[in-house]
């Protein structure tokens, strides 16, 4: 029908595949607008600035869909399409808005909503108010919000408890080849109006990034056209899937730090006041990061164009957000949260079976969110843990407290979410009242908390219900401000007589009006001689004086509707008054709209009491949490016992995965593993194919994680030092949309363990070198375990197929030899695995008896049984002539180079200086270590 809606072309006249095109924006010809009519001009007013979005147009009591939206809605949702003059149409009703965006939204679809101003009567007021006559006659609409899957604020559109972020990302990367970028992050939870700012330097392979992303895991993804690396994109396409991606046009629409900071002073969202002083402290901090202050700027232009940055940015809900937290926080990178199963499975990316979905027992949506931030973050001081571990301990001492506790927290609202809503005047009264109503069960469930707990010696629950702050003040003025009876039976806020002089003056007017309402009828009840003679009100039409049919009436009589028996009409004296009604209420209902501003204001006054009280019982709810879990994940299963002081240890008996299926977790064979103290720091594990290797790993980093969140272990002992990261190399799945191999993969990952590891890391790798030839694997597997185990120290499992390891490192008294035990049936080429962990090495991996079992044809077998002797023969031989004729083993070469690089560095006598007495002291460590293995081989 229109050229231009055919040959698309952007506002700036990029078509479509230019790399310049903006596909938020549309081209329309001038001869185009001049052919509009009033309605379309104001439709296509709206739609060519968002081209790219779903446009729900007001009209009347439907919301309509145009020309290309009115496509999406019949393709998508087989909506029945109509003409409408010169433009296709569907509509859907107005009461069932939320429900067709919300369908909109889960396709993928942005959703603008488009309100009319004014009712006719208001348009009516509007023009009798004009004094030149020239008032427009078009009803006024105005778009009032767009909403996309990332940025959702209205409860009747969110469809998770969990939060939903939008990110915005800015970088900065050198132009040397590996460069390390300088990033800055800012996004929001729109539902609580809470920003996050960022800035760091971060690897070349963006792993702080990767592991950002994964914690948060942004549902919509802002970033800069033209300025942003392939390597960080690559990142971002393959951690983020189902992610709307927008593209912003540099300094026009994302914003450097200089116009960041004049947008944002001359937006005025923090008060009357300008300038830097009244930013909030993470706002005001980011002056110093211009990568990250751009970011935020990205993202207010943004949240603009969605008419949500004023509602959001004036919360002042700013805070800074380290990802990695290591001083404080037991690190678990963005590779480890996929390889450990924490939030997402590998099978279909949902949250069955993650570890995530087995602890969060919490009862509130802003209870779970909380945990969800613990989760990404395990404590790493043990003092901080035993606090933690003893309030569950407390918790668990009286189950009925616990229940009770947890039943009346089960029938709370989301109050994080609707206060914020209140802040934003988005709030439904009855909201409101349940926000009230549920503050007030919170202020005495807080006070009968606090005393039962001192009263029962539960002195960390205690304490946490003593921070719950004093809410007497302001429930009190909201229970006497105004007649909630009557505000609940009206919907509005009435206040009380003489409190709104405007009101008191429009209530005044409106009982005049009707008075004379009543003395109308009653004057003509007496002209035309009947008592049967009432008002009726039918549709909009109100007051319709009801005359029996056989009563003649005046000829200026307008007739609106009849029955058999009675004709209805409106006289234009009544006419008038019926206009004056409509009128007064029209002003009645904005007075009572400006009222109800006023009580939003006020409540949202004390906001900072609302969220303190909110996280006193959010962290509760957690607390609560860990406690069913402790009773809920099965028997047997202990408090972790954490070691403070001395070398890194780790002790679990009868360690169990957690995330097993229920019907089976009788039938799961639990294992022993012991690391450091008298033990190896490392094991070197082999096994049989499917023998339980890769659980065995997995169930060690769980239970590590699981202990340092403060939660129960699925093991009869477990006693740790407490880990600052685990390192996990799990899997050898080709990264293809990140452009890496298997084996490029597999360096990568290693390479960053042999960096980054310290004596107190846990470290996990599970077959590493199969994405090379074997040689070249085999020599790659043993330097990296000998590193670990004798230059770094740390705690670790290391797993593989290959024999001639097992035999090298046999005499290391670093590293301890064990496997997955099997019972083998060499008669029929069936192996039953055991899945017990048993000292010694595996004497083979099985795999043709495995691939018997799996159906490979037997002659294949049996050739590939024949083939593997041979190679096996040819390895033992090239080892032999390798080792012939010297007198130090590769190992034993390595620890001399190590030990000549220690006596270059440092003279004897020197004291280290005080920053480098932790490295000082792992070298000492080391050379203890090297010590022992020698001891052991000699």
């Amino acid at each position: 029908r229109y050229k231009w809606l055919v040959d698309v072309c952007d506002a700036d006249g990029n078509p479509v595949g230019h790399p310049d095109y903006n596909p938020r924006t549309l081209f329309i010809p001038k001869s185009a607008w001049n052919k509009f009519t009033p309605f379309e001009r104001q439709f296509w007013e709206i739609k060519c600035k968002f081209f790219d979005t779903v446009v729900f147009f007001k009209k009347g009591k439907f919301y309509e869909l145009y020309e290309n939206d009115a496509d999406v809605g019949h393709r998508d949702f087989d909506l029945k399409m109509t003409d409408r003059v010169n433009m296709r149409m569907v509509g859907v009703p107005e009461l069932s808005f939320n429900m067709w965006a919300g369908k909109f939204i889960a396709k993928g679809h942005k959703v603008a909503k488009v309100e009319q101003l004014e009712t006719a009567i208001g348009k009516s007021l509007r023009e009798k108010a004009s004094k030149d006559g020239k008032a427009e006659k078009l009803i006024r609409r105005e778009l009032t919000s767009v909403l996309t899957g990332g940025t959702l604020v209205d409860a009747g559109l969110l469809t998770n408890d969990m939060a939903t972020y939008c990110l915005c990302i800015k970088e900065q990367v050198g132009p040397e080849v590996r460069a390390q970028p300088t990033i800055g992050i800012a996004f929001v939870d729109a539902s609580c109006a809470e920003f996050n700012l960022c800035q760091f330097v971060d690897e070349p392979d963006r792993s702080r990034l990767e592991t950002l992303l994964a914690q948060i895991q942004p549902k919509e993804v802002i970033y800069e056209k033209g300025h942003i690396s392939k390597e960080t994109m690559r990142v971002l396409k393959n951690t983020l899937h189902s992610t709307i991606w927008n593209g912003l046009v540099s300094g026009r629409e994302f914003w450097d730090a200089d116009t960041t900071t004049f947008e944002i002073n001359g937006a005025g969202y923090f008060g009357d006041s300008r300038g830097e002083d009244v930013w909030p402290t993470a706002l005001r901090d980011a002056k110093e990061k211009p990568l990250m202050l751009s970011a935020t700027g990205g993202l207010i232009w943004y949240l603009r164009a969605l008419r949500l940055d004023r509602e959001l940015l004036s919360l002042k809900n700013f805070q800074y957000y380290d990802p990695v937290r290591r001083s404080t926080c037991l690190m678990i990178d963005g590779q480890t949260l996929k390889n450990l199963e924490i939030f997402e499975n590998n099978f279909d990316g949902g949250d069955e079976g993650t570890l995530f979905r087995l602890l969060n027992k919490c009862v509130t949506p802003f209870g779970k969110r909380m945990f969800k931030r613990w989760v990404c973050h395990p404590l790493r001081c043990s003092k901080a843990i035993n606090a933690r571990l003893d309030a569950v301990d407390e918790l668990n001492s009286d189950m009925s407290l616990q229940g009770s506790t947890q039943k009346a927290m089960t029938r709370l609202p989301d109050l994080e979410r609707m206060v914020s809503r209140v802040h934003a005047g988005t709030c439904r009264l009855k909201d409101l009242f349940r926000l009230l109503d549920a503050f007030t069960a919170l202020s005495k469930l807080a006070a009968e908390l606090k005393e039962t707990c001192e009263n029962k010696s539960m002195p960390r629950i205690a304490a946490l219900c003593a921070r719950f702050p004093d809410l007497q003040e302001p429930l009190e003025h909201f229970s006497t401000a105004f007649d909630r009876t009557i505000a609940e039976r009206e919907g509005s806020v009435i206040p009380f007589p003489g409190v709104e002089k405007d009101y008191d003056d429009i209530e005044e007017r409106a009982r005049d009006i009707q008075e004379r309402f009543q003395s109308y009828l009653e004057e003509q009840r007496r002209e035309l001689k009947s008592s049967k003679i009432i008002y009726r009100d039918i549709g909009k039409e109100v007051y319709q004086l009801e005359v029996p049919k056989n009563i003649k009436v005046p000829t200026n009589f307008m007739r609106l509707s009849q029955t058999k028996v009675v004709n209805r009409y409106w006289s234009p004296t009544l006419r008038s008054l019926v206009r004056e009604f409509e009128e007064t209420k029209e002003i009645r209902n904005y007075i009572l709209w400006c009222g109800g501003m006023r009580v939003y204001a006020k409540f949202d006054e004390y906001y900072d009491l609302w969220v303190r009280a909110v996280y006193v019982f959010a962290e509760l709810d957690c607390l609560l949490g860990l406690a069913v879990c402790a009773t809920t994940i099965g028997e047997p299963c202990c408090r972790p016992e954490f070691v403070e002081e001395g070398p890194s240890l780790l002790e679990l008996e009868e360690l169990r995965h957690p995330c097993v299926i229920p019907g089976i977790a009788a039938d799961f064979i639990p294992n022993d593993t012991m690391l450091g103290n008298d033990q190896a720091r490392m094991i070197l594990l082999t096994g049989p194919n499917m023998g339980g290797k890769s659980t065995l790993l997995r169930q060690t980093c769980i239970a590590i994680i699981m202990a340092q969140l403060g939660c129960y272990v699925p093991a009869r002992r477990c006693r740790l030092t407490a880990v600052d990261r685990i390192f996990t190399r799990i899997g050898a799945n080709d990264n293809i949309m990140a452009g890496q191999s298997t084996f490029m993969v597999e360096l990568s990952e290693t390479s960053k363990i042999l960096h980054e590891a310290t004596p107190r890391s846990l470290v996990i790798l599970d077959e590493l070198g199969r994405g090379t030839s074997t040689f070249d694997g085999y020599a790659i597997a043993y330097s990296v375990l000998h590193y670990l185990a004798t230059y770094v120290g740390c705690l670790g499992l290391f797993s593989t197929h290959y024999g001639l390891l097992t035999e090298e490192m046999e005499a290391d008294r670093n590293i301890r030899l064990m496997h997955m035990s099997c019972y083998v049936d060499e008669d029929r080429k069936e192996v039953t695995f055991l899945y017990k962990l048993t000292d010694g090495a595996c004497p083979k991996s099985y795999g043709m008896h495995v691939a018997n079992m799996a159906g490979v044809p037997t002659e294949i077998v049996l050739r590939a049984e024949e083939v593997a002797k041979e190679f096996e023969q040819q390895s033992r031989g090239h080892q032999l002539v390798m080792q012939h004729g010297k007198e130090l083993t590769v190992a034993d070469q390595g620890d001399f180079v190590y030990l000549q690089t220690l006596l270059g560095r440092c003279s004897l006598g020197d004291a280290p200086a005080a920053t480098d007495r932790q490295e000082a002291t792992s070298e000492v460590d080391a050379v203890r270590r090297i010590w022992r293995s020698w001891q052991a081989r000699v």
